[in-house]
């Protein structure tokens, strides 16, 4: 642009000094050259090329040289304002463009550093949907989906390809309430009112698997522009549901456990009685055969009744147990050889014993009686035969696991599983197997508290039952021991024994229910001992001060706020070698007392006179 100001300049000064000599038509058309070159040029100075033009026509028209040459300085005067003007803009548009440019620069960075931020702000709220634990769901106001987050995905089953712009109540509102839905929304848009909105509701949504499920649902509403956004914030509860069932059927079964064993417990003193009498009329030589006949019978009678109250025990978790060191495999091998025996040959057993199974710490007799039942309900539940599997193995219940089953420690355990191919059962009669009294067998032909003693053993043993069951199809149920910390592994039977006498040592009977006393002190008479007795452990021991004693025999729960183990310790302190047999109809009378007195041995009531012999004679013998 300079350039073209300083040649403008040069061709009007060459045309000055032309006019004066050129002939006037040339210095016309040189004027005319320089209008057209000011024109063209888009210069803006066409006004000087005819003022100059004006100067050369005066010439031509007998104007003095003084006029034609005031005429062409006034031109150059003008000229020159305008060419400084000019300049001035020039610079003026140079520096406005080179702002404009720097402003623009500052606006396109601004514009970059806002889209970043938009776009990382963008970012953190996409994550922050999609690491939420709970499922979010956004919806336009036409009622179509505009965000599913992977928890939704998880929750309902559909991608967000596959939802993204469809309408929410054709997916996850389940039909019988979706008129409901839709009007409920349409009120809404039409009044702004609703009675959901920040509310937390509890209530069924539908699955891409037709599944309903119980879900917890809160819901937003966000004004855009002139419509709104919805936000759905959606906890999935059939974990939490679960959980607290099993925690109610925990309570329910422990309350049940409770009254069980306590009217167990009494009903064990009861027949204590009654077993303890009918021994020493037993053996007591009568000549009436009918009268050994009926003490035969009604003996049996009460023994059966020390069944019962065992399994009640049993379920209630309180049963007397004697664990030891137990090789799974070993056991479940030993029973399965009882089990082909019994069952029958419609019934086809199948042993799969794991390798390594982990040793367990539990009472051998007790097991082998909770897999002999589980097999006796296996084997009724398929009548034209079937097959039954037992199988053992290691596993891990690990905290997820244990989260879902709110009596789970997490740890290793030994599993024992046993599957039938038989008729199955329904979720309704799953729920209840294990309720003392329950059966779905005829009347007559089950006592409805085999598995509630499983189950209550398993516990007491520090285990876990799962079952599962389909109709049709057959039942399995698995019990989990913990994995015992032992290097080696015994299981030794006892070998039958001939009545074990006494050879006239002194044994100190402590009994608070008199009738289970009389009985107790003939029977320890009977066997050869010279037997004290007393009512409560404050007269105990009294006697004890009074006279030497080499057993004490002594029940645990008696009243006057002093318990049998309480009463050992304190003779063990002031004659540690006296020896001391406890007995009890609760597992929760261990025989170490807690840990505090050692060597102590237990007895379970109701007890038979042979347990009894042999329990006294081993304790003196030790």
């Amino acid at each position: 642009m300079n350039d073209s100001v300083d040649r403008l300049r040069e061709q009007y000064a060459e045309a000055f000094e032309s006019h004066l000599t050129a002939p006037g038509e040339a210095a016309l058309s040189h004027a005319y050259e320089i209008g057209r070159t000011a024109l063209n040029g888009g210069l803006g100075v066409l006004d000087v090329a005819i003022m100059h033009h004006d100067a050369l026509l005066g010439l031509m028209n007998g104007e003095s040289l003084a006029v034609a040459r005031a005429r062409i300085e006034k031109a150059a005067e003008f000229f020159t304002e305008l060419l400084s003007t000019f300049e001035m803009s020039l610079r003026g548009y140079k520096e406005n463009t080179e702002r404009l440019v720097a402003m623009n620069e500052t606006l396109e960075q601004q514009v970059r550093e806002r889209t970043n931020g938009l776009r990382e702000s963008e970012e953190a709220a996409r994550g922050i949907i999609e690491s939420a634990l709970d499922a979010v769901i956004q919806m336009d106001q036409t009622g179509k989906i505009m965000e599913w987050n992977s928890q939704a995905e998880a929750v309902f089953g559909w991608s967000r390809e596959e939802v993204i712009g469809r309408p929410l109540s054709s997916l996850i509102i389940p039909a019988a309430d979706r008129a409901r839905h839709e009007a409920g929304f349409a009120r809404f848009l039409a009044t702004g009112r609703s009675r959901i909105l920040g509310e937390r509701l509890f209530l069924d949504a539908l699955c891409s698997d037709g599944r309903e499920i119980k879900v917890e649902l809160a819901i937003t509403a966000l004004r855009r522009g002139s419509g709104y956004v919805f936000n759905g914030f959606i906890r999935d509860l059939t974990k939490q549901i679960a959980i607290e069932a099993q925690l109610r059927q925990a309570q329910k079964m422990e309350a049940i456990g409770s009254l069980t064993g306590g009217m167990a417990h009494d009903f064990n003193n009861l027949l204590g009685i009654i077993i303890g009498n009918l021994d020493l009329l037993r053996d007591r030589p009568t000549h009436d055969l009918e009268a050994e006949e009926l003490t035969r019978d009604a003996l049996d009678a009460a023994v059966r009744g020390a069944d019962l109250t065992r399994r009640l025990l049993a379920f209630a978790r309180r049963q007397p147990l004697q664990p030891e060191p137990t090789d799974v495999n070993k056991l479940v091998a030993g029973i399965g050889k009882l089990l082909d025996r019994t069952l029958g040959e419609q019934i086809s057993i199948t042993l799969k014993l794991g390798d390594g199974v982990w040793p367990v710490l539990v009472d051998p007799a007790q097991l082998e009686s909770s897999l002999t039942n589980l097999a006796t309900n296996a084997r009724d539940a398929m009548p034209s035969g079937g097959d039954l599997i037992i199988v053992t193995a290691n596993r891990n219940l690990d905290d997820d696991y244990a989260s879902q089953h709110a009596e789970v420690s997490p740890g290793d355990y030994a599993m024992i599983e046993v599957s039938d191919t038989g008729t199955g059962m329904s979720a309704e009669v799953v729920s209840r197997i294990f309720e003392p009294f329950y059966t779905t067998k005829e009347p007559g032909k089950g006592t409805g508290l085999g598995l509630s003693m499983v189950f209550g053993f398993i516990k007491q043993s520090g285990g876990h039952v799962n079952v599962y069951s389909e109709i049709g199809v057959g039942t399995t149920l698995r019990l989990y021991l913990p994995r015992a910390d032992i290097g080696a592994v015994a299981s030794a039977s006892m070998p039958a024994q001939s009545l074990m006498r006494g050879g006239r040592e002194t044994v100190l009977a402590v009994e608070d229910n008199p009738g289970l006393r009389r009985v107790v002190v003939r029977q320890l008479s009977e066997l050869g001992y010279r037997v004290l007795e007393a009512e409560s452990p404050l007269a105990a021991l009294a006697l004890l001060e009074m006279a030497p004693v080499d057993v004490l025999f002594s029940d645990i729960v008696m009243p006057g706020g002093i318990s049998g183990y309480e009463l050992a310790r304190a003779v063990l302190a002031r004659w540690p070698a006296i020896k001391i047999v406890l007995t009890s109809g609760f597992a929760d009378n261990r025989p170490d007392g807690g840990g505090d007195s050692p060597n102590l041995r237990l007895l379970g009531k109701p007890y038979r006179r042979d347990d009894l012999a042999r329990t006294i004679r081993e304790a003196i013998d030790e």
